[in-house]
């Protein structure tokens, strides 16, 4: 779901291949990047290029296989050599044959610069590499953690699945301890939280001071939360940056909404409570993204939304369903 909202399009044996150039980091589910330089028909064709076309200026290099699978449309008389597939042997046997080809220095620990291999779309690869870095683990440290939280990991594709660019203006009503605004900051997405609970709220702002990031957060209940108020100085919580939308005479100050509706392992939300939410929400943003342990679809539909997607996040035998919604019916 996340690889849709990003690329606009599902990964294809574990690829996409995009004229978007987007931080492989943003993702925890992303490898890695390969920024496209050179296509062939087999490695060796890779190497014949290789040797003029890679300028390295001083730089020690590394050769890695990036990726690649074989599907089952692959032409079966192999000649581009992967009807075996590509296990160990194969792998370090194409990096060698492209490695030797470029004029420098390779160094194998802490190369200067990355260069990746792949077989995607019938073709060999090659080109720069850049390799994903787990930053959200960074953000597991938080001095005020809550048991059924999102993890970091999911809030990250959550925030992704809001905001696919860095743009984009993001309100999270329903905050709690801040683990959706500490991903969204960290990644540049303007951002901002409220929530009804004031020692959820002590928490968030401890766990936003830990990662040096500022206090976005606001006591206030999501149902009384009114466009008015975002208006901007001297009266208003935060300025709006949701241009786009007001050039349309869309009066929703944001972009997206992030829900993870509140319940527990005791109780369940009432409906008429979470269609208050919901309402609440599409007088703030056109799409929501609603993370909910129930099955809701009734409560969308009344509130005026319709589903474009969904995905199910399973923890052992807890369940989440992440669902994206676009308004079709304006809330009052």
């Amino acid at each position: 779901m996340e690889m849709r909202s990003l690329f606009g399009e599902n990964p294809i044996n574990g690829c996409v291949i995009t004229d978007k150039n987007i931080d492989p980091s943003r993702s925890p589910f992303i490898r890695g990047k390969l920024t496209i330089r050179l296509e062939a028909n087999d490695p060796a064709g890779i190497a014949e290029q290789a040797a003029d076309a890679v300028r390295l200026e001083g730089r020690t290099f590394k050769v890695t296989f990036v990726g690649g699978r074989v599907s089952s449309g692959e032409d079966a008389s192999d000649s581009n050599g992967v009807k075996g597939g590509f296990d160990f042997d194969r792998q370090r046997a194409i990096e060698r044959e492209i490695g030797w080809r470029i004029v420098g220095k390779a160094e194998m620990r802490r190369p200067d610069i990355w260069l990746g291999a792949a077989f995607a779309g019938g073709r060999f690869l090659f080109g720069e590499y850049e390799q994903s870095e787990a930053v959200w683990l960074k953000h597991n440290d938080k001095p005020q953690p809550y048991s059924t939280a999102l993890s970091t990991r999911v809030a990250r594709a959550v925030v992704n699945i809001a905001a696919p660019t860095t743009d984009l203006r993001i309100i999270d009503p329903c905050c709690g301890i801040g683990t959706v605004l500490i991903e969204a900051l960290s990644m540049g997405i303007s951002i901002v939280g409220f929530d009804i609970n004031p020692l959820a709220l002590k928490g968030a702002r401890i766990n936003l001071a830990r990662f040096g990031m500022p206090d976005v957060v606001k006591l206030r209940d999501m149902t009384k939360l009114d466009p008015a108020m975002f208006a901007g100085p001297p009266g208003g919580v935060v300025a709006p940056q949701n241009q786009s939308a007001a050039a349309a005479g869309d009066p929703r100050p944001f972009d997206a909404a992030i829900i993870d509706l509140p319940y527990n392992l005791c109780s369940k939300l009432p409906s008429a409570e979470r269609l208050a939410m919901l309402r609440s929400a599409g007088r703030l943003a056109e799409r929501v993204i609603l993370v909910t342990t129930e099955l809701i679809d009734d409560d969308i539909a009344e509130a005026g939304f319709a589903i474009a997607d969904r995905c199910v996040v399973r923890k052992g035998r807890f369940e989440r369903q992440i669902i994206a919604c676009y308004q079709i019916q304006r809330s009052m």
